[in-house]
């Protein structure tokens, strides 16, 4: 399994920004898949997860901001991220699960929020 993550940068409060996770080698619709984020000193948080059936939780920090989505034809999870946040900068990774015994995360991409 590979997963590839795109997206991330640097913008200012109040921006937006699309963060795209790639994965193959799996039969990616059956999966559930989450979006993750780590600011420096702190742990390692749920931002938002979806389910193979499409349901999805979020964060109460995030909600109402932040969308996750997935295209299977694409073998893409996405995270829309609106109105952003000082708060939001962080190292965001992309997580899935393989089975229950099994994850795979993404090799993280970096977004900085300025005020």
């Amino acid at each position: 399994v590979q997963m590839v993550e795109s997206g991330g940068g640097s913008v200012q409060a109040g921006g937006s920004l699309r963060l795209s996770c790639v994965v193959s080698g799996l039969k990616f619709s059956i999966n559930n898949m989450g979006w993750y984020r780590q600011a420096p000193g702190k742990e390692r948080e749920l931002v938002a997860a979806i389910i193979s059936n499409g349901s999805k939780n979020y964060a109460d920090s995030v909600k109402g901001r932040f969308t996750i989505s997935r295209d299977n034809t694409k073998n893409t999870v996405y995270l829309q991220m609106n109105s952003l946040k000082p708060e939001d900068t962080a190292v965001y990774y992309c997580r899935i699960w393989i089975n229950a015994l099994s994850d795979k995360w993404g090799q993280g991409t970096q977004v900085t929020v300025s005020s």
